[in-house]
């Protein structure tokens, strides 16, 4: 892990500093039993064993190996738990950061990356990160003291034999260096394709239905072999890498071991070296390579928890465009006037969507936008709610620019009813009052009846506790967009924005909306984008978009008779 973001992730440990000071003292606890182990078996074997040193004191050290094994097990019990709830709670914050940061993410931001990456992010990263530090960071703490204690023991059992064993530690350090560099590369590689994995699941199977209309699952199914074979490849690679450095580490311990024996063999012999410090020295051994070999094993865990890191930060770090919706000014009161002066504007900051866009809507009028597709009509809505930032001109709400308005308070006072309306699982009322605490059931059952939604909800079994599924599958694209209309009322906002919103409706239910659109208008402004000419006849105004630029104004019968471009969409659709 690179050491900003090491100690970027120390600094969620800060909070639980105490707690930290109190894992780092049982963790020195449960080393010293351990290590006291292998000294206590030495004295057995030196002074009662080969020494046949008399009386019970053997009893008195077997009591005493006991005593050390329970005192580790009680404390390394201890650690776990305490560490454990530690790492679950900075991971909890982890995510609320994360999460509240991709809230506040302009549109730009997801117009860039897929729902499967931004997916992967919040849940796959934020748990890889969890396994490493659940997993590893308690090894790590007891393992770095125990390193440290293995080596002051040794030093003063015997210099030479501890240097000794000291002497192929360049060995391990050399393998690592290396294993490192293949294995860290690789593991990038591998999360890559997972986010792809995830984004290519997420994407086709929401659109599922569109694969199957169009008969292409053997295209979709070769397209995710190939996706699918460069992760095994790399995964396939992953364990390669560990069957190489594994062994290796299990080698070069070997070896230290090997020559502890041939070194000490003439001195047991000689009685110059005791048989109990061979055996301290052998364990301890095994002991100070047991921690990297610990490693070597957790390596994977380690290094995913590196790059899932990495990628974390990456994206809290990501601050372009990011909206502050509590900074600007409050309007108390809203009349409703909107008024463009001079915009333009870009989605890349070099093809011109809108193009010196100049108009003004009056306080509880309806205006609507037409115009053929991609003429700039929805980039018009969504610049009103700040969603993107105009590169040139004004946006004005009631004569202040929208860019100095609260965006929380901006987009309180609008509702926007779009063509493809999104249903979250849960139920008819709550998919209206969307947790707002402040719409009660009497205003949620008064929104639906103004929109003529009420009849087809009493209908349904559960009438507004009815279960909806993921994004409404169960209600029928009318049913979902009378609810959306009910949804935007019961916000009873001061702008209302209809962006294709009877387009998927079919005749009937296009006019039961018409009734009701006159009440749903009345007391506040209202902006209709519609390619149906015969929902915005009534309109107070009708603004025709073309290539960026507004080339025509007026009302219905206005527009008729200039013979312009209104008249030949009207045409287009009714003759």
């Amino acid at each position: 892990m690179k050491n900003s973001n090491s100690l970027r992730i120390l600094s969620y440990f800060k909070p639980y500093a105490l707690f930290v000071l109190l894992n780092a003292l049982l963790a020195i606890l449960i080393n010293v039993s351990e290590l006291a182990n292998p000294y206590i078996i030495k004295v057995a074997i030196d002074d009662y064993i080969v020494g046949h040193k008399q009386g019970t004191g053997i009893m008195s050290i077997g009591l005493m190996y006991l005593g050390a094994v329970v005192a580790g097990a009680v404390f390394s019990y201890a650690q776990t738990i305490l560490l454990n709830s530690i790492v679950q709670r900075i991971m909890y914050n982890i995510r609320i950061e994360l999460f509240s940061h991709i809230q506040n993410m302009p549109l730009s931001f997801f117009d860039r990356n897929s729902s499967g990456r931004i997916l992967t992010r919040v849940a796959n990263d934020v748990e890889t990160l969890n396994e490493m530090y659940s997993g590893v960071l308690i090894a790590l703490f007891k393992d770095m003291f125990m390193l440290i204690g293995i080596v002051v023991v040794m030093l003063q059992m015997n210099l030479k034999l501890a240097l000794l064993s000291f002497s192929v530690i360049p060995l391990i350090i050399v393998a690592t260096y290396f294993y490192n560099i293949k294995a860290r590369a690789n593991f990038k590689r591998v999360r890559h394709l997972i986010a792809q994995i995830n984004g290519f699941f997420a994407e086709n199977i929401s659109g599922m239905k569109l694969v199957q209309i169009f008969n292409r699952e053997n295209e979709k199914y070769r397209e995710f072999e190939t996706l699918n074979s460069e992760y095994n490849k790399a995964s396939i690679m992953e364990v390669i890498l560990m069957a190489v450095f594994r062994p290796s580490a299990e080698l070069i311990n070997s070896l230290a071991i090997s020559i502890l024996i041939w070194y000490c063999t003439p001195g047991i012999f000689n009685s110059v070296i005791e048989i109990g410090v061979l055996f301290a020295f052998i364990t301890y051994s095994k002991k100070f390579f047991g921690p990297i070999n610990d490693m070597a094993d957790k390596y994977n865990v380690i290094m995913a928890g590196s790059v899932a890191a990495e990628r974390i930060f990456e994206l809290m770090d990501n601050n372009e465009g990011i909206e502050d919706i509590e900074k600007g000014a409050e309007i108390p009161k809203v009349k409703g006037e909107i008024e463009f002066r001079n915009v333009w504007f870009s989605y890349n900051n070099a093809d011109w969507v809108l193009r010196d866009v100049s108009f003004k809507v009056n306080p509880g009028e309806t205006v609507a936008f037409v115009g053929a597709t991609g003429s700039g009509k929805s980039t018009i809505i969504n610049l009103i709610g700040r969603f993107y930032e105009i590169q040139k001109g004004e946006i004005l709400l009631d004569g202040v620019n929208i860019k100095d308005i609260k965006l929380s308070e901006l987009r309180r006072m609008i509702a926007v009813v779009m063509q493809d309306v999104f249903m979250f699982s849960g139920d008819i009322q709550s998919n209206i009052r969307l947790n707002n605490d402040e719409i009660s059931d009497t205003e949620v059952v008064e929104a639906t009846e103004y929109v003529n939604a009420h009849g087809f909800i009493q209908s349904l079994p559960g009438k507004y506790h009815e279960e909806v599924k993921e994004r409404g599958c169960t209600l029928s694209s009318g049913q979902r967009q009378l609810l959306s209309f009910a949804r935007a009322i019961a916000f009873n906002p001061a702008i209302l924005v209809l962006d294709e919103a009877t387009a998927n409706i079919d005749t009937e239910t296009e006019k039961i909306i018409q009734d009701s659109l006159s009440r749903i208008s009345k007391d506040r402004t209202t902006l209709v984008i519609a390619h149906r000419l015969s929902t915005i006849k009534d309109a107070d105004k009708i603004i025709v978009i073309h290539k960026g630029k507004i080339r025509e104004s007026g009302r219905h019968e206005e527009l008729l008779e200039r013979n312009g471009i209104y008249k030949n969409l009207y045409d287009m659709q009714y003759t």
